[in-house]
């Protein structure tokens, strides 16, 4: 099963088609190979790895980079990271284990720009409209809105004011994440209709331990929101 898409083909991967047939599904802090599969098997569009070494959830590539590669070509693997150098942005983006980079930090225009041949998503710690103004015009696939808490980085376990989410006009897919669990995503998708979930802390059983029941039980709810006609339309 060793990924064979080269980096420019990485936008090819179901995650990243757009359109209206479903919301995707992203667990992100990745840990270890088992609660890869986990999630994998629940239904996961696409695994977080983060990268950032002040994380709860940090995976240390030196140890884990084998399995990565193994992963199911339809999967997409998605690196968190935080301010890094440019040139180590660049180095991920060539090294074949990822398909995407998730920009938690305060990256600039002038670095996305530099950052070619892979999808970039920002991350935006929403409490307000205003700090998306900021990164509009950022050349991304999308913006991953999330929640504010001060010295964090993501994974607060917390939701945001989903209300907000009714007044956002993006140009780029929207990607949600804050707090979310197999209990109350279908209440943000009653508000919205993103491209993507993200959840961490809503399917673990300890920090960087993922839970399969929770897992499993949080895909079947975005799907079940989907097939019922819970989707909010004006999205």
């Amino acid at each position: 099963m060793n990924s064979t898409l080269a980096v420019n083909d990485s936008a090819t991967k179901p995650f990243f088609q757009t359109g209206a047939d479903r919301v995707r599904v992203k667990i992100c802090g990745i840990t270890n190979e088992r609660d890869a599969a986990a999630a994998i098997e629940a239904g996961a569009d696409a695994l977080g790895l983060n990268l950032c070494s002040v994380s709860k959830r940090f995976l240390n590539l030196e140890h884990e980079s084998d399995w990565i590669r193994r992963l199911p070509d339809v999967i997409t693997r998605v690196a968190v990271v935080a301010d890094p150098p440019v040139e180590q942005a660049i180095d991920w983006s060539k090294s074949g284990l990822f398909d995407c980079l998730q920009l938690h930090g305060h990256e600039s225009l002038a670095f996305c720009e530099s950052v070619r041949g892979i999808p970039l998503i920002k991350a935006v710690r929403l409490n307000s409209l205003d700090a998306l103004k900021q990164v509009h015009n950022y050349p991304v696939f999308g913006f991953l809105l999330d929640s504010h808490r001060p010295g964090t980085l993501g994974g607060t376990g917390t939701p945001f004011d989903w209300s907000l989410l009714r007044n956002v006009i993006l140009n780029k897919p929207m990607l949600v994440a804050g707090g979310l669990t197999p209990e109350n995503v279908a209440d943000l998708l009653q508000i919205v209709k993103p491209h993507a979930v993200d959840v961490s802390s809503g399917v673990e059983s300890a920090p960087g331990r993922k839970d399969p029941f929770k897992m499993r039980d949080f895909v079947a709810a975005v799907k079940s929101a989907s097939s019922s006609g819970l989707l909010n339309p004006n999205s």
